[in-house]
């Protein structure tokens, strides 16, 4: 069974002696659900298709007809200098809530939940912004080789909850609570999710292959590249590439029968003249006329 319950929805406006600083709406919405989301699933990232793009881990959402896999995606932030702190469900009250993730400068607290790709469970080490570009940390995020931006950090992998896929904050999932400098970051200025990000969960939802209860637990599309981009499996294949290869094989195999067909067809046609042609009843002049025509239109 499925609650929605508006949390609630504050302003905040923070000024300065030099700077003023007006944060946007921020909406807080949560979920209640009675049964457990599903294991996260292990899953390959799919590259950065654009400088500048920052990875959105994917997560379970709860719909209508039950939890779905939002895939993890490539996308462009609302403001330069924000990071993602990604939305988890926690366990409270015999319940499991769903606390939404949002934008802000620094990431906050997720639930001590292991999204992977430099979201261990707390913290953040998938790059950092300089100058107003951001850096990626290609020893966790997959980019593309013309990326310039770029550096490794090998000594953050092993951090956070190494191994652990559960997907959840509480008793039998993940026991963490929100440290000094996440606590901090939750009471800064937040964006909520954007119009693009919303879209984005609206579209898998209304995917019956990144429904728990068709996949059981392991959607068939983990990953994409953007939005609009290319779909990906669990072990980083690209979905759409398969999807032309299905579609030019099955186009050939149709010319291919077709092209039999055509064969079999002209080759009675031929029998039939020769016959035709050998009891003289039809003159070789108009036969060899006639497919002449043919040939020239």
């Amino acid at each position: 069974m499925k609650k929605i319950v508006v949390i609630f929805i504050a302003i905040f406006s923070l000024s300065g002696v030099t700077n003023n600083v007006q944060a946007q709406i921020a909406v807080g919405v949560g979920v209640q659900v009675g049964i457990a989301p599903p294991a996260l699933p292990v899953y390959v990232q799919p590259p950065c298709p654009v400088e500048g793009y920052l990875w959105t881990p994917g997560y379970w959402a709860y719909g209508v007809n039950g939890y779905f896999w939002v895939p993890g995606v490539w996308l462009a932030p609302p403001r330069i200098g924000f990071l993602w702190t990604p939305g988890y469900w926690g366990f409270e009250g015999g319940h499991y809530w769903w606390h939404g993730g949002y934008w802000g400068p620094h990431v906050g607290f997720y639930g001590g939940v292991n999204y992977g790709f430099g979201y261990g469970g707390r913290g953040f080490w998938g790059g950092r912004w300089e100058g107003g570009a951001f850096r990626y940390n290609t020893a966790v995020w997959s980019v593309h080789p013309g990326f310039h931006n770029t550096y490794q950090d090998r000594g953050v992998i092993n951090n956070g909850t190494v191994g652990n896929h559960s997907s959840f904050n509480g008793p039998g999932g993940i026991e963490s609570r929100p440290s000094a400098e996440e606590e901090s970051a939750m009471k800064e200025g937040h964006i909520q999710p954007t119009a693009e990000q919303q879209t984005h969960e609206r579209s898998a939802s209304t995917n019956k292959n990144q429904l728990a209860s068709v996949n059981g637990g392991k959607p068939r599309a983990t990953a994409m590249s953007s939005t609009k981009g290319q779909r990906y499996n669990s072990a980083g294949h690209s979905m759409n590439a398969n999807h032309a290869a299905n579609k030019t094989a099955n186009h050939s195999q149709i010319q291919n029968r077709n092209g039999a067909q055509a064969q079999h067809s002209n080759n009675r046609m031929g029998g039939g003249q020769r016959q035709v042609h050998s009891s003289g009843s039809r003159p070789a002049g108009r036969a060899a006329q006639g497919h002449g025509g043919n040939s020239r239109r």
